[in-house]
């Protein structure tokens, strides 16, 4: 992402925000609280030291969960859930979900961290059929 913003919003819609700066990196994390966050594989998070968010509708519905005892944290709509950009001021990062936002990025994944702590059936997923639409 160069100078040009990118939008996001949750699921429902009642929250939307724009990214402005450049993202640093990308990892796809596998560890137990990040599976837990996303409710899947791993977690898809944008990171930049750098960039900020502007919220630009229904910043009251933002919660945030952080987990005690850890920098882990997790901002997320309180009408669906969805999982929104959450700022780490202690440590100088925005943490912008890759899920939540809209259009295109130009950044690819850097990798796939904490892979000593992913699911046991989070093994050779490539070669699982794929399906273009949902399962008839």
């Amino acid at each position: 992402m160069d100078d040009n913003p990118v939008t996001g919003q949750c699921l429902c819609g009642a929250v939307t925000f724009r990214i402005s700066g450049a993202f640093d990196s990308f990892f796809l994390c596998h560890c137990a609280r990040c599976r837990k966050d996303s409710g899947s594989a791993h977690s898809a998070n944008l990171f930049s030291s750098s960039a900020r968010v502007t919220w630009m509708t229904g910043e009251e519905n933002i919660k945030t969960f952080r987990l005690s005892g850890s920098r882990h944290s997790k901002s997320f709509c309180s009408d669906c859930g969805s999982a929104l950009p959450v700022s780490q001021p202690e440590v100088g990062l925005l943490v912008v979900p890759a899920g939540s936002l809209d259009g295109r990025i130009d950044i690819r994944p850097n990798a796939h961290i904490c892979c000593s702590s992913r699911a046991n059936w989070d093994n050779d997923l490539a070669s699982i059929e794929r399906i273009d639409g949902l399962p008839g």
